[in-house]
């Protein structure tokens, strides 16, 4: 059975559809005594039902770990194979082949590490235990990306064995390179057929002339993990003479020309930031980037935020490792930590390069959705535990794993259809003018990508009602930022308690959805003009409900938490009784049923208490520039709200309604705060005196509407907005 299923493996795969291949961000690095493990993180750990949500994706194969540190981390006397037995056995009933990882950014167990003599043999050993508990196993990684790994724990001290010097790099790297050899020597004693995919990031160096020797040297030394493997390294070799000096004597490369061991599938990871540009005019830049060789100092920044070109992208860097080493390729991590739209473009872009280079002739093989679950503290390149979450295929902030729009783009490039949403048709950040930090230079890209505008005309665009409100300004602005293409509409551009004026201006338009952000929002004024609210509120959302649906769609419109009459005493979630105490909060609830009636596929989100930078009307910046100049302000001491800062708000939303989520949704940031230690809080956290502040209770403060002594917002769907701390801050940054 393994005979005839790997000659179909091996076979032209030039002439089979490029397949969509998938993984699990599995991490399990060490920082001092200290392991940072992924699997724990994500849940995935403990979460076997996962993999019947990877499956429906429609994957052909997925990245897996059987890390080395999990399952026998205190020998392999004492391993526990229950959960590999478990997740294996399951991949392999839904017919998910799984690329078997064995070290993952690790360094092993405890007993060893990468500069270990032994670090080779003791993982070879591993190996073949995997192999022969699994014979059916045909893909292995052995070890991801050993040259990252290399220089993250030899020569930049950021893990285990925190190294800074060459030769600890070079030792680490190969030891690594050693022992992926010799652990696919180990798994083909049972099964001769097992194939090698092997990872690297294969990030390209930029630079000024004066810098272009050490750019050279970089963009030479980022092969030397798949040179080592296939036996490249000999005397002649640009990195010969670099190891030699390392301190690696002519014995240990020689290992690698007697005993080659080539990969059968060379995996590339790219990332945004791994392309990188090196600059001696320090003046340019901040301290944080400054480095050097011993010889030159220099900044060292990403590339895409200075080069005037842009970065050569992903085709180019396929078809650079297509032509050194004319083996089969797959692109084995596609992720971007950014919003949605962005990363669908990232995705699509990766495909679309892989496809391209296909129709030249190259074996390329796959495109890996990378980390299908998020991933964790990646932005401290995981050297501390700090809770900062990216999203991926699936999000993890809600109560199981919750499909994203790239759920939905996997799915149909695995199933063969070409992904069509209309965001797609405007350029990702890296190739938008707004990308760029620092004064532009020239980095003499061949076959730049062209630096493009925002919100291109041809795209269908997203209509924003409610052109005057702060809501609908921050999505217009915002939208710009997203390079999302848009429509800020007026009252006069779209009166939505009018259906002829609805559909005429949906049909002029055809977007792709629209944003109710228009309102009656005068709380108190509300109880006096109540036919008024009503009008605005629901029965206009009703009438761009209905007209939404007729042309099919999407819609975002929002709702409050006045629906609810504060005699909970616990966050209100999406399922709990609304009970209006006013006519501003029972036009809201009318407005839901309304709008959920006449379009299901809505999206309604309530949300609280809005303060945002780019107004100076909301709560927290009038209580500022009261306080600020000495004057009394007061604020209710016992209505218990959840302030939601609006850019969160917005950014949010925006995701959700990009992932096609429908139905009530509750967003706020984290929190539950009276007003006055509301405005306590933004004080302290700007250096105003609050000794001018006020806090008294709510019935004397002369309102009119009734309001609920405990309004805030919870969630059983999701609870992805910060904390309210990290809003304000981020709040205080922006107004500055």
């Amino acid at each position: 059975m393994i005979s005839a299923f790997n000659s179909t493996l091996n076979t032209n795969k030039t002439q089979l559809p490029l397949e969509v291949w998938a993984g699990v961000e599995c991490t399990v690095n060490r920082v001092g005594e200290e392991y940072f493990d992924q699997l724990e993180r994500n849940g995935h750990a403990t979460r076997l039902d996962d993999l019947d949500l990877f499956a429906q994706l429609g994957i052909h194969a997925i990245r897996y770990p059987v890390l080395w540190e999990r399952i026998a981390p205190n020998g392999l006397e004492n391993a526990d194979w229950s959960w590999p037995d478990e997740r294996l056995g399951r991949l392999r009933q839904l017919g998910i082949r799984p690329i078997v990882g064995l070290v993952h950014h690790g360094s092993g167990p405890r007993h060893t590490s990468l500069v270990d003599p032994g670090f080779p043999e003791k993982l070879a050993v591993f190996a073949r235990a995997v192999a022969e508990r699994y014979p059916w196993v045909t893909h292995y990684t052995p070890v991801n990306e050993p040259l990252t790994t290399a220089r993250f724990s030899g020569m930049y001290g950021h893990w285990y064995p925190h190294g800074k010097d060459d030769l600890t790099f070079a030792r680490a790297l190969l030891g690594e390179c050693k022992a992926i050899a010799l652990s696919m020597q180990a798994i083909r004693q049972v099964n001769p057929y097992a194939q090698l995919v092997q990872t690297e990031d294969l990030g390209k160096i930029y630079s000024t002339s004066k810098l272009a020797y050490q750019a050279e040297f970089e963009n030479e030394r980022r092969w030397l993990s798949f040179d080592l493997l296939c036996g490249r390294i000999n005397s002649t070799h640009s990195m010969w003479g670099y190891l030699g000096d390392c301190g690696i004597n002519e014995a240990e490369l020689e290992v690698f020309l007697e005993n080659p061991c080539p990969p059968d599938i060379l995996g590339i990871n790219h990332y945004l930031t791994s392309d990188r540009f090196l600059d001696e005019n320090l003046e340019t830049y901040p301290a944080r980037t400054y480095g050097g060789n011993g010889r030159d100092n220099y900044a060292d920044v990403e590339a895409v935020r200075v080069c005037a070109e842009g970065l050569a992208g992903p085709r180019t860097l396929l078809k650079e490792t297509w032509e050194r080493y004319k083996l089969p390729l797959a692109v084995t991590e596609v992720h971007l930590s950014c919003t949605r739209e962005e990363q669908l473009r990232w995705f699509n872009e990766v495909w679309n390069a892989a496809q391209e280079l296909r129709d030249e002739g190259a074996d390329v093989r796959a495109v890996t959705a990378w980390a299908l679950l998020g991933s964790y503290d990646w932005n401290s390149l995981v050297t501390r535990s700090a809770g900062y979450y990216e999203s991926g295929v699936f999000d993890l902030r809600s109560p199981r794993p919750r499909q994203t729009a790239i759920a939905k783009m996997v799915r149909y490039l695995a199933t063969g259809h070409k992904p069509n949403h209309p965001l797609l048709d405007t350029p990702g950040w890296w190739q938008r003018q707004e990308r760029l930090l620092y004064p532009a230079v020239s980095c003499r890209v061949s076959s730049p990508a062209p630096l493009l505008p925002c919100s291109p005309t041809c795209s269908r665009p997203l209509a924003i009602v409610g052109a005057t409100g702060t809501l609908g300004q921050a999505f217009a602005r915002l939208c710009e930022v997203r390079g999302i293409s848009y429509r800020l509409l007026t009252r006069q551009d779209m009166d939505i308690a009018n259906p002829a004026s609805v559909n005429k201006v949906l049909a002029e338009l055809q977007p792709w959805a629209v944003v109710n952000a228009a309102g009656y929002v005068r709380v108190d004024d509300a109880e006096g003009e109540p036919d008024i609210c009503l009008k605005v509120n629901a029965e206009g959302a009703g009438i761009l409900a209905a007209a939404c649906a007729q042309h099919n769609v999407a819609l975002l419109t929002f709702s409050s938490d006045l629906v609810f009459d504060g005699a909970e005493s616990n966050p209100y979630v999406e399922t709990d009784n609304v009970a209006p105490l006013n006519v501003y909060g029972y036009s809201k609830v009318l407005a839901e049923k309304l709008v959920l009636k006449a379009h299901p596929a809505s999206l309604v989100i309530r949300t609280s208490a809005f303060f945002g930078p780019w107004d100076d009307y909301n709560f927290v910046t009038i209580a500022l520039r009261q306080l600020a100049a000495g004057n009394t302000f007061v604020a209710a001491e016992d209505a218990i709200v959840s302030p939601t800062y609006v850019p969160d708000l917005v950014h949010t939303s925006l995701d959700l309604l990009i992932d096609g989520e429908n139905g009530l949704w509750h967003l706020a940031n984290k929190s539950a705060v009276a007003w006055a230690d509301l405005a306590r809080l933004a004080a302290k956290k700007a250096g105003v005196s609050v000794s001018n502040l006020i806090a008294r209770p709510t019935q004397e403060l002369g309102l009119i509407a009734p309001r609920p002594a405990y309004s805030v917002l919870g969630s059983d769907r999701g609870e992805l907005m910060s904390h309210l701390d990290s809003a304000i801050s981020r709040y205080l940054e922006e107004r500055n």
